[in-house]
């Protein structure tokens, strides 16, 4: 090999070198683009895992009272407004009572 040959095999490896290193860049440029991303969909995830959190137990509390409306309604009392606490005759259905306890 002479001279001309083996510094243009360096030049051939020095670009080859050099193309590496820019593919190098672009992937960590990928990478990092990426691990944004994935920290910020995290943090998103982890908000809505405490709001949906937050409307379960709001749901639980409302499913509570309906219970507890339920119960008091078979114990043969009136819950809708007009005669709230007050026996039903008989235990008869009240209309405004029933309606209380099939709304959604």
């Amino acid at each position: 090999m002479d001279k001309k040959e083996i510094f243009d095999a360096l030049e051939d490896f020095s670009q080859n070198i050099l193309m590496t290193l820019a593919e190098v860049e672009a992937i960590k440029k990928h990478l990092q683009a990426v691990i944004d991303e994935n920290t910020a969909l995290r943090l998103e995830n982890s908000k809505l895992r405490e709001r949906l959190e937050k409307d379960d137990k709001e749901n639980a509390k409302t499913n509570f009272g309906k219970v507890n409306l339920e119960n008091i309604y078979e114990d043969g009392f009136h819950i809708c407004t007009f005669s709230y606490g007050q026996r039903r005759d008989n235990d008869e259905d009240c209309m405004f009572c029933l309606e209380l306890l099939n709304r959604d």
